[in-house]
């Protein structure tokens, strides 16, 4: 991207934007940097062009998103861009650094809504089998696994769980996710079997005598990284014999698609997601439905 260096007070200015973000909505950390990401790559590119971001318009912010366009960025990066932009000038207008926002009567782009990748009840207990029990490692592997096909978490939620937002008595996990909201999630017979013998057996060995209340440590006794746990799912999957893409999130998109499948109650999901909209859930309903299409014409006899 064509950049010029942007100035102090440019730098100051999308800092105070980004701590009002963080104040007033609490936003998770990757998506408050992804916002300055946009603001500083913006701002760089308007720099080269000799303007900055107080003083765009429409006009420039057009041209952007056309540049965008030209140079094969997704639609979706250019949407959370613009949804970015929208805010950041409302808090301007607000503290009365403009006078008009430039983001007014830009539409959004349209974008398809793409169906969560599939995997198969079967997938899932391969991928769940695949790591070696009789290791701390793969004893930590195995119930984070299990917990998050029991859960449907997102990775960031798996990865910071911390021993006091588990319940062994009742065999639910109180979590945290997106905007600080909590919600509480049964675990199930399975993996809380899991959790409590990975706390006998496996825990303590990664520790290796610190102290810490972090649930799944990783090998240095440290909270794991979602790009650490991102690999060891790789590396399972590939024991496994699955073959595709598969991340976390393909894990959490399995747990909503086979609730549904068995019977489970759209809001339901939604509050074990963790959806503040149910519009966000509802995706998992064409999932649903394609499984029962195949379904109908694999066994009818007019299918």
């Amino acid at each position: 991207m064509p950049r010029a260096v942007i100035s102090d007070a440019e730098q100051l200015t999308i800092a105070g934007y980004i701590d009002n973000l963080w104040l007033e909505r609490g936003l998770a950390r990757p998506t408050l940097e992804a916002y300055r990401t946009d603001l500083e790559h913006l701002a760089g590119w308007l720099a080269a062009r000799n303007s900055v971001l107080l003083r765009a318009s429409r006009a420039d912010l057009m041209e952007h998103l056309g540049w965008r366009i030209g140079k094969g960025y997704q639609a979706r990066s250019t949407a959370r861009l613009l949804s970015c932009l929208r805010g950041f000038y409302r808090h301007a207008l607000r503290q009365n650094l403009i006078t008009e926002d430039p983001t007014l009567d830009i539409a959004l782009p349209k974008m398809g809504r793409p169906l969560p990748k599939a995997l198969s009840e079967a997938d899932v207990e391969a991928l769940l089998a695949a790591p070696d029990v009789t290791d701390s490692l793969g004893l930590r592997d195995r119930c984070m696994l299990e917990v998050l096909y029991a859960c449907g978490l997102r990775v960031s939620e798996l990865t910071g769980l911390r021993l006091d937002q588990l319940n062994l008595r009742q065999g639910v996990l109180r979590v945290t996710g997106k905007g600080s909201k909590e919600r509480l999630v049964p675990l199930g017979e399975e993996a809380l079997s899991w959790i409590e013998r990975y706390l006998r057996e496996g825990r303590a060995a990664l520790l290796g005598g610190q102290a810490a209340d972090v649930l799944f440590p990783s090998r240095r006794g440290s909270e794991m990284t979602r790009q650490t746990f991102w690999h060891r799912i790789k590396l399972h999957a590939s024991q496994a014999g699955i073959r595709g893409n598969l991340s976390p999130h393909t894990v959490r998109h399995a747990f909503a698609t086979h609730l549904l499948n068995h019977g489970a109650d759209l809001r339901v999901v939604q509050m074990l997601l963790g959806h503040s909209d149910l519009s966000t859930t509802q995706i998992y309903t064409h999932v649903a439905r394609q499984r029962l299409s195949d379904l109908h014409a694999s066994h009818h006899p007019r299918g």
